[in-house]
């Protein structure tokens, strides 16, 4: 089939098996980034080629029937045989697919053969992953493993209680890693004591699950944890290869994470007592951090790498708030210190918490691509990150290891897999889990400027990147499941406690295409804390947004279209006479400014301190009608500002007679209530009878 010529429709035919390419997962920044653009390619090349055949058919002579008729034949054989062979690579691609249904681990019924089968589970990890396997019994209660490989070395005990003959007990008591130093006395390092406990705690996490009782125990979720291990093997093993290397080399691919660890979560603790210090706190408050610092670093949350936790619902905090108990704080600790105890909160994002924004560092397989460039920091040219919290913070600096420039070698022997360049990435889909974060077109360009201040893309202020897709950012947030993008979305907020009669939600959608995010290439932790600011601005507006119930405008719900009207009594005309009539609903209009952060042409200006782009403030504009009997409009801008005590800033304009000040408003904002100040607002204003 290889050397079956093409045809014009063959060569069409070829690009059905992709099955189109989703307009908002066609980006750099997505996980299918590689074959989209691998994709995008091959048409562009077809379409040449098509384009030649046509101008050589023109110079064919068509008058000859007999050549005639054997292009015919020719083109029937090569269509029958181009469809036989698109339908068996269409199953073969359903069967991959069927592949990764899990049926769960095949764990013993007999609780007497389970301690065998773990250890036999154990084995065979190692062995999956390339790594020399050694297993030795120290004594009746004690089996201890060895998992070797070039540089790296873990150390994994385990033991036995046989207490009970017939429900035996297995328990992690040890895991250790060390790393071999290439050097004329041949050396050792011992690992990091984090990587330990993380190590540990997923093997345990596993027996744990298969060591339950029968109708408790869920096959499903113990494949789910063993391919957790296997995972992080595997990553394990990636970085082992490369420390391997003569050139490039070294431990310090592994030690590189626990360098950078120190760097952050000093960094982090320093943010923290500003943040408390502003509020005149003991401790920090946990969300306030995340709206104003840059982020919180976890160390061995997700992976054998650095997670950062970039923002938090309000939801999600309160009831991280609720479930948690004050504790001494500890002068001496070297970690930030928060209402909400590191503990509690890395033992809940360990598993998962709905309304928590998790971006993992990690290292890519050797990889072809050459979508991503090299690394290109010019702070006079790049907004993020910004330091307004801690301004020492602009001086420290962190470039992740890279491999030198050296001719393709091969790495990986075992799987013969050719060598390419490793890209570190922020990753957040949690290895495809999880769809990834939806962002604004103008936000994904200024990701983009964050990473590369000089791209190709920097003539294109105007438009940037461009959407194939028909609606805006916002149907991709609320409505992504419709084919056509309304002007308006309309919602009803109800007041909990009937402070204020409903408010009538008009939402505007903007004007510009949105994307899905997935992963983003990064070479410092300079361009880390530069993209995780622009996404929790993101994600700030998007928990904002998603807090109502949306429907296009002209869809109502059938209960809002049967509302019993009330009889009109002379008491109600007598208050629209007086003007202190309580309306059923109050219209609230809602637009969401567009974000730009492309900076302004580099040549206009003269003096280098002008290069530099401004940080424009994300921010969302609600209007609604003063309360009777004043006419007029009442204006609120809520927009994201770390560099106010809350993380936001409320401005108002209008609502005369109304007494909240702004430090009360920028606590509803951070409850959650930003879509409720207009009712707050109207409730407390003044009427002509009062």
């Amino acid at each position: 089939m290889d050397t079956l010529p093409e045809t014009l429709l063959s060569t069409i035919q070829n690009f059905k098996v992709y099955d189109g390419l989703p307009s908002n997962v066609t980006h750099p920044f997505a996980t299918s980034a590689e074959t989209s653009c691998g994709v995008l390619q091959d048409i562009i090349q077809a379409s040449d080629q098509l384009a030649n055949s046509l101008n050589q058919y023109l110079q064919a002579d068509f008058t000859n029937t007999k050549l005639v008729s054997l292009l015919r034949q020719q083109a029937t054989l090569s269509r029958s045989l181009h469809l036989s062979d698109l339908n068996i690579q269409q199953t073969l691609h359903a069967f991959k697919q069927r592949s990764k249904a899990s049926y769960g681990e095949d764990i013993p019924q007999d609780r007497g053969a389970l301690i065998d089968w773990c250890v036999a589970r154990c084995e065979a990890w190692g062995r999956l992953v390339g790594m020399e396997t050694f297993k030795d019994e120290v004594g009746e209660g004690s089996i201890s493993f060895v998992f070797g490989g070039k540089v790296l070395v873990v150390d994994l005990e385990l033991l036995i209680d046989r207490a009970d003959p017939l429900d035996p007990k297995i328990r992690v008591s040890k895991a250790k890693t060390s790393y071999a130093i290439s050097s004329p006395e041949a050396t050792t390092m011992d690992g990091s004591l984090s990587l330990d406990a993380f190590l540990k705690d997923s093997f345990q996490c596993f027996f744990a699950e298969v060591q339950k009782p029968d109708e408790q125990r869920d096959p499903v979720e113990a494949a789910k944890l063993g391919s957790v291990i296997l995972d992080h093997f595997r990553y394990l093993v990636m970085l082992d290869r490369l420390a391997e290397r003569k050139e490039d080399g070294g431990v310090r691919w592994f030690v590189d994470v626990d360098q950078l660890c120190t760097v952050v979560e000093t960094f982090a603790k320093s943010e923290a007592e500003a943040v408390a210090l502003s509020m005149s706190t003991e401790r920090s408050p946990l969300d306030i951090f995340l709206l104003r610092a840059h982020t919180l670093p976890l160390p061995y949350l997700k992976s054998p790498s650095l997670s950062f936790l970039t923002y938090l619902s309000p939801l999600a905090y309160l009831s991280l708030l609720r479930d948690s108990s004050a504790l001494p704080t500890d002068p001496n600790m070297k970690l930030p210190n928060f209402d909400i105890p590191l503990d509690r909160l890395r033992s809940k994002l360990a598993t998962s918490l709905k309304g928590a924004t998790i971006a993992t560092l990690t290292l890519s397989p050797p990889i072809e691509s050459h979508i991503f460039p090299a690394s290109m920091s010019i702070p006079t040219l790049t907004a993020r990150p910004t330091f307004s919290l801690v301004p020492a913070g602009s001086d420290l600096e962190h470039v992740f290891p890279q491999l030198a420039d050296l001719p393709a070698s091969t790495l990986d022997p075992v799987n013969n897999e050719s060598s390419g360049r490793n890209v570190w990435f922020l990753d957040f889909t949690e290895g495809g889990k999880y769809p990834g974060i939806v962002m604004s077109q103008s936000r994904m360009r200024e990701i983009e400027l964050v990473i590369n201040p000089l791209s190709s893309m920097e003539t294109m202020n105007t438009m940037g990147m461009m959407s194939f897709g028909t609606g805006s950012w916002v149907d991709l947030l609320i409505n992504p499941s419709s084919l056509v993008s309304p002007e308006r979305y309309v919602s009803i907020f109800r007041s909990p406690s009937s402070a204020h009669p409903p408010l009538q939600l008009r939402l505007t959608a903007p004007e510009e295409p949105g994307f899905v995010l997935h992963k983003i290439p990064v070479n410092s932790m300079k361009e880390v804390w530069g993209v995780l600011e622009v996404v929790r601005e993101q994600c700030w507006l998007n928990e904002i947004l998603s807090g109502c119930e949306w429907n296009p405008e002209g869809l109502q719900l059938s209960h809002e279209q049967n509302d019993e009207q009330d009889n009109v009594t002379e008491a109600d005309l007598d208050a629209v006479l007086s003007g202190s009539v309580t309306p059923r609903k109050i219209p609230v209009n809602i637009f969401v400014p567009s974000h730009s952060g492309s900076p302004g042409p580099i040549f206009d200006n003269p003096g280098l301190n002008d290069i530099a782009p401004k940080v424009h403030r994300t921010k969302i504009v609600m209007t609604s009608p003063e309360r009777p009997p004043i006419s007029g409009l009442v204006e609120i801008c809520v927009s994201f500002d770390e560099t106010k005590p809350r993380g936001v800033n409320v401005e108002l304009n209008g609502a005369m007679g109304s007494d909240l000040r702004p430090e009360v408003m920028e606590e509803i904002c951070r409850r959650g209530g930003t879509l409720s100040l207009s009712g707050r607002i109207w409730a407390k204003a003044h009427g002509s009878l009062q």
